[in-house]
This record gives C-alpha cells, sequence and structure tokens, in this order.
C-alpha cells in the first residue's frame, strides 16, 4: 500500500527452539512514529534486525519501502537508516570527519561526503562542536551525531533501536527534537524503547510486544483506555479511615484499589467532573480528610504491566 512504510505479517524467528518472534504482525504508516514496546527478550531487537535486513526471518513476509527484506535486500538497504543501541563513532575523530568517513563508506565520494556532513552538523545543531573529537563530546551530543550519521543516506525509513538508553533527561530531550525533526520533513520512524515516556512523547502509534507477538497496538489515548480510562485518586491524611472512604468512591468497593502504605485510593470513572465534585462532597460530610484528590489518564506505565507478563521471556542474542 502505497501509504505503508512498512509490513510484517506472520514473522517467525527463532535461536534454537526458542520462540523469539511468533508470528508478529506490524504496519507502519509513512511520515509516522511508530513506536514498538516490550519487555527485555519480548523480541524488539530482533524484530529491527529483520526489518534492517541483517537477520533473515524464519517465516512471514517483511516490506520496508515497498521492497522484500529478503529478496530485495539490496533496494531495502539504499532506503533505510539504523540508530543501534550503542554508538559506531570513532572516539578519536570529529564529529565532522565521522559524518565525512560514513558518507565515503556509502559511497557518496569525497565531495558529497563533505557536503553532506555540513548539513547534518547544522540540521542536529552541533556546528560549533564539529571539530572536536567525539570524545569530548557529552552523552547527547554524541547520541545526535550517531543519529545524524544514520541519516547520512537521506533514508526514507529510519530504525532507531532504543536511541537515549542511558542518556540523562536534557541528552533525552535533545534526541527526542531531533527525531521531531525528522519525522516533520517526511521520515518514517520505527522507535523501539523501554522508556515509556518517550513513546507517549513522540509516537503517533505503538505497538506493544510480548512473547514474539503484538499484542496490542493503537495511540497512546487508545492503549491507555485499555486500562479502563479516567481515574480518580485520593490521598488520605489517616491511613484508619481507608475503610470507611472505599464506599463513598463511585464505582463501589469492588472497583476500588487501596494502596494501604500511600493512604491512597484509585477508582476508574466515567464522568470526570461529576466524580471528582461528589467524592469531594462525600469525604468532607463523612468527616473524613483528605491530602488530595486528583483525576488523572492511565499511564503508559500502567497500559505496559497490563498487557504483558514476566514469563515466557526468550534472552536476544546481543
Amino acid at each position: 500500500m502505497a501509504d505503508t512504510a512498512i509490513t510484517v505479517e506472520g514473522v517467525e524467528k527463532s535461536y534454537g527452539d526458542k520462540k523469539a518472534l511468533a508470528g508478529l504482525d506490524l504496519r507502519v504508516a509513512r511520515g509516522t512514529v511508530h513506536a514498538v514496546l516490550g519487555p527485555n527478550g519480548a523480541g524488539k531487537s530482533t524484530l529491527v534486525r529483520i526489518l534492517s535486513t541483517l537477520l533473515r526471518p524464519d517465516a512471514g513476509r517483511v516490506e520496508v519501502a515497498g521492497h522484500d527484506v529478503v529478496r530485495q535486500a539490496y533496494e531495502v538497504r539504499l532506503r533505510i537508516g539504523l540508530l543501534g543501541q550503542h554508538a559506531a563513532l570513532d572516539e578519536e575523530l570529529g564529529g565532522h570527519q565521522n559524518l565525512e568517513m560514513f558518507g565515503r563508506l556509502h559511497h557518496l565520494g569525497a565531495r558529497h561526503a563533505r557536503v553532506r556532513a555540513d548539513e547534518l552538523l547544522e540540521r542536529f545543531g552541533l556546528v560549533d562542536t564539529g571539530r572536536k573529537a567525539v570524545k569530548q563530546y557529552s552523552g547527547g551530543m554524541r547520541r545526535r551525531l550517531d543519529l545524524a550519521a544514520s541519516l547520512i543516506t537521506d533514508p526514507e525509513v529510519l530504525f532507531l533501536d532504543e536511541p537515549t538508553t542511558g542518556l540523562d533527561p536534557r541528552g533525552r530531550a535533545e534526541v527526542w527534537a531531533a527525531i521531531r525533526s525528522l519525522v516533520g520533513g517526511g521520515t518514517t520512524v520505527l522507535l523501539t524503547t523501554q522508556y515509556l515516556e518517550e513513546a507517549d512523547q513522540l509516537a503517533d502509534c505503538i505497538s506493544v510486544v510480548d512473547a514474539g507477538r503484538v499484542v496490542a497496538d493503537g495511540t497512546a489515548d487508545e492503549l491507555k483506555a485499555l486500562t479502563g480510562g479516567d481515574r480518580i485518586d485520593v490521598v488520605l491524611r489517616d491511613a484508619g479511615q481507608l475503610g470507611a472512604a472505599v464506599a463513598l468512591l463511585p464505582v463501589g468497593a469492588s472497583g476500588v484499589s487501596v494502596d494501604t502504605d500511600r493512604r491512597l485510593l484509585s477508582a476508574p470513572v466515567t464522568d470526570r467532573m461529576a466524580a471528582l465534585s461528589g467524592v469531594v462532597r462525600a469525604l468532607e460530610e463523612a468527616g473524613i480528610e483528605a491530602e488530595d484528590v486528583a483525576l488523572r489518564r492511565p499511564t503508559l506505565d500502567e497500559v505496559f504491566l497490563h498487557l504483558t507478563g514476566d514469563d515466557r521471556r526468550v534472552k536476544e542474542p546481543a
């Protein structure tokens, strides 16, 4: 389909007698960020290796940018970029030298490689540091340079395999801004990550993978709705009043979760404002003092824990 950048149908991959992918299906729309979430061993890195032609699937069909990754691997490689979990930079060379080197390795020619390096340094805000050795870069700067190197051929589709692992909040924000800029220019990004906030911030669509299959996909809001929609949280001043307060919440005792240590009650709600005003009024009438009453949407952390378990993990090769 013209509006689909990546198509994965029934893909399987095993390492010995362990299945890393067990009939995985995925579609990624052009010009979007599509995040793939999953616990360690869920199959995320195996999927990226197959999509980038580094690994052959045992079964199933995979197309990237309109080309089959097995039968047309060379055509796929001309159209993709890959940013792995570990930087592929030469620490002793400067940023500009690194980008020139990658350009020459991709057969751009000396002049074209220099021009492309200049363009990418400008694009990622690294012009002032382009002559410095990479070993002097901060973590965020290194990752931005690594991202720039993955774009040396201006790919249609970019694979980002846990691109902000180990970065501090500032470095992560820098990489996020760079990714948003790429997608604004028409690049399709497939992002694997264990940072749920990262997927929430960047992704147009999210697929949750567990035990080698997609167990749910949709927008962040659609996935959050799977856990029951909006919730009301009540923190009491006195933990001894938790039992009495449970009956005052709008869903009844069976729908309320209780955290005694935090003096917290949490319950799903449908009518947000009616629930908030009703609970506050009921607590006041019952003489129960609340430190905080708040409405909130479920987090992707809650979605993740709701959809995935702790068993059936397959260790993927490093």
